[in-house]
């Protein structure tokens, strides 16, 4: 690893020249913090994107892969699971799920801001894959409601921590590659449907059988045992294959500023090149004030690790308090809107296409894959979106967003299983695109030394609203169009929110 000299002439002018203007606006951070990230922002920037990021872009891209795959892996198996054990209430398997979802969001996404992001970057995936492989055995519905809760508390820790890890490092030029990275996402939910097409539509109870025994019912376990195999495939390659090194801008946030240095001079060695950083080109900024760090003594280190320093820090100006807040709303109604409907979209295109006649459980999963298609295209139109001139970040969320509530109205107008088919495949698109911009938009907004934190807050809000969907599902009737019209209006609210943002990140540098 390259030595850190403590005395070299500061170059922090230098090094910041060519670094984009940060996202949030001067006056919204602690002003040493903030210079000594700008100071980082520029020496990760003359180093450029290289060998290291993109080794980083692919292990991130596991975590966004998990984030949408296990949710729809449990609205694929529940037919299968309600026709097997003849559940009351169904729908307590995605209330299950979503409470989990919100455990992982809450102690993962505030805990990298405490004990660093690397710990939980590779433990989430390895807490998904054990438990996914666990529950191909499960003997009744409360056992798989169990181990859905278990799996997702890994599940609900990865979009806070891997955004986080991948947005530091990033130079500023490329934080689009934040939106591209939902094309895991898209090719998870693909994935899982093209899995679950064999297994599921051959290997399952039909809807209309009158009994459903376990020996005829055993798809959805092999499919549980291939999905749990591949988390545990991609848990190896992260943990074994790639040495995560600590964020810098996280380390400079803790104080420990020489150990921030050596990491950007280990990232430019690993992408053949070299750094001018030196210790001195941060300490200078300490010449203007104090930047407000953890107390040296443990004992004070970890009482001030249990307060909430880190959500004041969100809400410390107006306008951050105003962009904190309403990115919470948005996440929150999406998290209502998205489950509400998503979670049940198997069931429905089951019910309704038996309805239609034609709803039989190999046709049933085969539609759910030419969805699943039209994700991948919606990710990449994401990615481009966002780099519009006069459009960025807030134009892409706005349209895409109203958009899929939009589709969602419309489906409610089907009177064929093609019908239902080409509304649904529109509204996944459109989805897509959504979910590529929020994923993107929402770390970029928060300082790096806040943003699990940050991260934590919006996604605790999507995952308290998301345990609302199943609840709703179990006194609502999911043969109506209710849910649909619940979920699209929450849609277009939150569609309607987006303008309403103070803050445009394009071409702008995260703090």
């Amino acid at each position: 690893m390259a030595d850190v000299k403590d005395y070299e002439e500061p170059h922090a002018d230098r090094i910041a020249s060519s670094t984009p203007a940060p996202a949030l606006p001067e006056g919204t951070l602690d002003p040493v913090y903030n210079a000594k990230a700008q100071t980082l922002n520029g020496a990760i920037q003359d180093i450029g994107m290289g060998r290291y990021q993109w080794q980083l872009f692919v292990v991130v891209g596991f975590g966004w892969a998990s984030d949408n795959m296990w949710p729809i892996i449990t609205s694929l198996i529940l037919p299968p699971v309600t026709n097997e054990f003849a559940p009351s209430k169904p729908p307590l398997l995605s209330l299950s799920q979503n409470i989990g979802l919100l455990v992982g969001a809450m102690f993962w996404g505030f805990g990298c801001d405490i004990f660093g992001r690397r710990w939980a970057f590779n433990l989430t995936l390895g807490i998904t894959s054990v438990f996914g492989l666990i529950s191909a055995g499960s003997p009744n519905f409360a056992a798989i409601g169990v181990f859905a809760a278990l799996w997702s508390v890994g599940v609900g820790g990865n979009l806070p921590v891997d955004s986080a890890i991948f947005l530091e490092f990033l130079p500023g030029t490329h934080q689009y590659l934040l939106t591209v990275l939902s094309i895991f996402w898209a090719f998870a939910q693909l994935l899982a449907t093209l899995v679950a097409w064999p297994l599921l539509g051959n290997m399952t109870c039909e809807e209309t059988a009158e009994t459903c025994t376990r020996s005829d019912n055993f798809g959805w376990r092999y499919f549980m045992i291939a999905m749990g195999g591949l988390a545990m495939i991609m848990f190896v390659l992260r943990f074994f294959c790639f040495t995560l090194y600590e964020s810098p801008k996280y380390l400079m946030g803790r104080g420990k500023e020489e150990e921030a240095v050596r990491v950007v001079h280990e990232v430019a060695r690993r992408n053949g090149k070299t750094s001018p950083l030196s210790l001195a080109d941060l300490e200078v900024h300490s010449q203007h004030g104090q930047q407000g760090t953890d107390a040296a003594a443990a004992l004070q280190r970890k009482l001030q690790k249990v307060n909430l320093t880190h959500v004041r820090a969100l809400f410390a100006t107006p306008k951050l308090a105003w962009s904190t807040s309403l990115i919470m709303l948005i996440w929150a109604f999406i998290g209502l809107g998205f489950p509400l409907y998503n979670a049940f979209l198997p069931y429905i295109q089951a019910t309704r296409g038996a309805d239609f006649g034609d709803g039989s459980t190999y046709i049933t999963y085969r539609n759910l894959l030419i969805i699943a298609v039209l994700g991948v295209p919606g990710a990449l139109i994401g990615g481009a979106l966002v780099e519009l001139p006069r459009f960025g970040r807030k134009g892409a969320l706005a349209v895409s967003t109203a958009l899929t509530g939009v589709f969602l109205f419309a489906s409610t107008t089907a009177v064929t299983s093609d019908a239902l088919l080409g509304w649904n495949c529109a509204y996944n698109l459109m989805s897509n695109v959504m979910y590529a911009v929020l994923y993107a938009y929402t770390p970029e907004i928060f300082p790096t030394k806040d943003r699990g934190t940050g991260n934590a807050l919006t996604a605790t809000a999507n995952r308290i609203f998301g345990i609302m969907a199943p609840i709703i599902a179990i006194y609502a009737d999911l043969e109506t169009a209710a849910p649909v019209y619940v979920s699209g209006a929450l849609f277009i609210a939150a569609g309607i929110a987006v303008v309403l943002l103070p803050f445009e990140p394009r071409g702008k540098a995260s703090l």
